[in-house]
């Protein structure tokens, strides 16, 4: 469930690596530990005998179920969804038995904006929205964790992209006064 390496490309490094916001395993947890309880006090309390164990037989494999459906789904669903910032694009990566991946290139995002409720600004997380020129416009991470961190970034590696893919006002003066002159034109970089 990590992250593979091998999407990146030869120049590109990761520069933050999300999952959502630790809230999100707070109700599996308290299945978990309602389930145990629950298990506990049916061999506690139920009668001993062939019904007290049959009734903890069931009582047992109806928290194993919710444990595997409430507790141990949402936690792999949480483990598997991949918020990956890079100096070139956004990935976004879910899924736990299939996999639906979304890059957004630094140079198609127009926007972006983030949201936090009362809890979500008590909990320091919240839902960032991505615009992006394309088919699918907006893109929305949910329970970001350090939202308001993670936008300020993510508007620094747009930024830094923009300007280092185009050229500042002193080069293009050289090139235009080059194509005046009929000089070849000299690159930018050197």
């Amino acid at each position: 469930m990590a992250f593979p390496e091998d999407v990146l490309t030869e120049d590109e490094h990761v520069v933050l690596h999300l999952h959502p916001h630790w809230k999100a395993l707070v109700r599996p947890v308290l299945v978990l530990v309602l389930a145990v309880a629950a298990v506990v006090a049916g061999w506690v309390l139920l009668p001993e005998g062939d019904g007290g164990t049959i009734a903890l037989y069931v009582l047992a494999a109806v928290a194993l179920v919710l444990v595997l459906w409430l507790g141990l789904w949402p936690f792999l669903v949480w483990r598997s969804t991949h918020y990956l910032f890079t100096n070139e694009r956004v990935l976004l990566q879910q899924g736990v038995l299939s996999r639906d991946r979304r890059d957004l290139p630094l140079t198609r995002i127009n926007d972006h904006s983030m949201n936090q409720r009362f809890l979500e600004r008590v909990l320091g997380c919240g839902t960032l929205t991505i615009e992006s020129a394309g088919e699918r416009g907006q893109s929305v991470l949910r329970d970001v964790p350090g939202v308001d961190r993670v936008q300020t970034k993510l508007y620094e590696l747009v930024e830094a992209h923009h300007d280092k893919h185009s050229l500042g006002d002193g080069e293009m003066r050289d090139i235009l006064a080059d194509m005046r002159e009929d000089r070849p034109l000299r690159d930018p970089s050197a």
